[in-house]
């Protein structure tokens, strides 16, 4: 563990360096978070550049180290030369709010990412919480398979396809793993990071976005605690008795406690509860939106300050411009929906600062002087920082991203236009009234929201701008096969909203002041934002299910121990796959939870697999077709096809057997 850590500390202290010589103007508890996040962007990308050519492998890794320190020199040459903005009271009041709210949720973040990703038990087994059970096993195939892989590499689960999903978070733990970090500490140890790096984000954001002291905790609250009515249905006609059969209140809170996805901001049936807790169902299972968050919030800021005529320093040389270009356009094989988020809202604050122009000179908040840009200079600062983006994403939307598109073998359509998120499922028609879905799903901020719209203010306009054009995509455009995933652009255009949001709040207190209900008022508010995310946190707390059985584990460590790293494994489509997801070994075909999502067509694949389990004879052409190495057979496999054990233990030799798994070996293939 150790040398991952120094490696890790090596990337945060360059990039700590790099943000104070590249925008020494910028606030000392801003810059030291865009310098912590910029050093963890460059550890997710330079030793992924460096594996076109050197795989990604210890030498790649040491390799990159040689461009971190070339990137760090250049960036000395091209300093800013001005003295670094010190620190003042502003900063310790900000590091006081950062400790009542970024501290707790860091802790409750380490403590879930702990009990969701792997966590052993007495007897070996290895276990997962509610949110993780079904996307961590294909993250973790991810990071055990792209060890020592030359990239572009395929999916260990549809081999003969490029990789196109995403992968930087994950190959970033993978450095960890192979730097000497269990697989569970190499999820851990980043995953923790990246969540205290949001919640850092979230409060430097509404500093420099709000209008009040106290807004900067609401909108973390509003943003990581979100919600919406869903408690109501949970505590209808839960009365205090059952004459009736009505459960009671305790019953109600039993079910949400250890009910599977039956808490109040989950529920798509019946009550079409769909606005998911952050933390509990995205940050935490979602390992490349997290990733995706935690670099995109730095490039909402430096577009904040670079472009919003009161936040700009005009001394810089447009190096927070040239950075954000550079960083932005990073973002795609981070994660997509991120890009595509930013670069919504960066139309979005385009058209508004084009339309209402910069106000008139004047003297910023830092004392220095403000002079107005032409509509031309805005236009033309937009279209310096486009095209870098452009220049940098494009390599990768072609070569990865949009590679879906040009496959070979059949696939699903992604873009297609959608009505209303997941209120219209399958464009059948929408479930409840438009307005009522969000209000129910996001509660009482997006009433006030809306309400807050009305006043006429042009910080809160400029923030809609960021959030508007977001909104418009989610809400018109499918954007993969599952419907549900535009929530990525919903919430990224939620943050701007809860900005909004806390400032009315905030106005809307001063002008209770005086009345003895205001506390009161407060209160309630509080339990309206609040509880049905509190309750959804507390099931994620207690969550447990067990994902590799004691006998799965030992299967797996064979494969990863005892088999070659190029093995190829014929197993069934089971998402809980210890061949793949624990060893890091490629298999023929894994399941449609994640490759239908990811635009594929299995159903030749699965065909192949079953003619072959339940009638190897015949069947002989499956091995060679897709150059498989290893059989795996273990309960999935039994109860998922008619296997013919005979047929295999005649015909291949056992190499491992225990009481859940036997893996046979395909000789013929220079392997003995």
């Amino acid at each position: 563990m150790i040398p991952a850590l120094v490696y890790l500390a090596v990337y945060l202290l360059c990039g700590l360096q790099c943000a104070r010589w590249l925008l020494p103007r910028h606030r000392p508890l801003n810059r030291i978070w865009i310098g912590l996040s910029l050093g963890l962007l460059l550890e997710m990308w330079l030793p992924a550049l460096c594996a076109f050519v050197l795989r990604f492998s210890v030498t790649g890794h040491l390799a990159a180290l040689a461009l971190l320190l070339l990137i760090t020199f250049l960036v000395w040459v091209a300093r800013d030369r001005r003295p670094a903005r010190l620190w003042d009271a502003d900063e310790t009041a900000l590091l006081r709010q950062m400790l009542f709210t970024v501290l707790p949720l860091t802790v409750l973040s380490a403590y879930l990412q702990y009990t969701h990703t792997l966590r052993p038990d007495a007897y070996g087994s290895l276990n997962v919480g509610q949110s993780t059970y079904g996307d961590l096993p294909m993250h973790l195939s991810f990071i055990t398979n792209l060890k020592d892989k030359m990239f572009p590499a395929d999916y260990p689960f549809y081999p003969g396809m490029r990789l196109s999903y995403p992968f930087l978070t994950d190959s970033l733990s993978t450095t960890f793993y192979l730097f000497g970090c269990s697989l569970q500490s190499s999820v851990i140890i980043p995953g923790t990071l990246m969540m205290a790096l949001c919640f850092t984000g979230v409060i430097v954001l509404g500093r420099e976005m709000t209008a009040g002291k106290k807004t900067v905790v609401l909108t973390a609250m509003l943003f990581f605690l979100n919600g919406g009515l869903g408690f109501l249905y949970d505590f209808d006609m839960a009365g205090g008795f059952e004459a009736d059969g009505t459960p009671t209140v305790l019953e109600r809170i039993s079910a949400i406690m250890t009910g599977y996805y039956k808490t109040p901001t989950n529920q798509p049936d019946p009550n079409n509860l769909r606005w998911s807790n952050v933390i509990a169902d995205l940050m935490i299972p979602q390992r490349t939106l997290l990733g995706g968050w935690c670099m995109v919030m730095p490039c909402f800021y430096l577009l904040e300050t670079s472009f919003n005529a009161e936040k700009r320093d005009p001394g810089d040389g447009h190096r927070a411009l040239l950075l954000l270009g550079m960083w932005g356009g990073a973002l795609p094989l981070i994660h997509t929906h991120s890009f595509l988020a930013l670069a919504l809202s960066s139309l979005g604050t385009m058209m508004y600062d084009l339309v209402h122009g910069d106000p008139k000179s004047g003297i910023s908040p830092d004392g220095t002087l403000r002079v107005r840009r032409s509509r031309g200079a805005i236009l033309a600062e937009y279209f310096m920082y486009g095209a870098l983006a452009a220049a940098v994403a494009v390599p990768q939307l072609f070569g990865f991203t949009f590679a879906q598109t040009f496959r070979t073998e059949g696939s699903t359509g992604f873009l297609a236009f959608h009505f209303n998120w997941v209120n219209n499922p399958g464009d059948s028609g929408m479930r409840d009234m438009y307005f009522w879905f969000y209000l129910k799903n996001i509660g009482l901020p997006f009433a006030l929201l809306l309400l807050a719209l009305i006043e006429k203010d042009r910080r809160h306009r400029r923030l809609f701008a960021l959030a508007l054009p977001v909104i418009l995509a989610a809400e018109l455009i499918r954007f993969q096969p599952n419907e549900y995933d535009n929530n990525k652009l919903l919430y990224l255009a939620y943050l701007p909203c809860c900005m909004i949001i806390a400032d009315y709040c905030r106005d809307i207190m001063h002008r209770l002041k005086g009345l003895r209900a205001r506390p009161v008022i407060a209160a309630a508010a509080a339990v309206v934002f609040f509880l049905s995310a509190g309750l959804t946190l507390c099931r994620e707390c207690v969550s447990s299910y067990q994902a590799f059985g004691s006998g799965s584990v030992e299967a797996g460590t064979f494969a990863r121990d005892e088999t070659p790293a190029e093995a190829v494994y014929l197993t069934g489509t089971q998402h809980l796959d210890p061949v793949l997801s624990l060893a890091g070994k490629t298999i023929v075909c894994g399941p449609d939870l994640w490759l239908y999502f990811h635009g594929f067509d299995t159903t030749e694949r699965k065909n192949d697999i079953r003619r072959f389990y339940e009638d190897p004879d015949n069947n002989l052409d499956v091995l060679t077709r897709y150059d498989v190495d290893y059989i795996y057979v273990s309960s999935y496999e039994m109860s998922d096809y008619d296997v013919d054990t005979d047929a295999l233990d005649r015909m291949f030799t056992p190499v491992f057997e225990n009481d859940e798994a036997v893996i046979y070996r395909v000789t013929g293939k220079g392997l003995e």
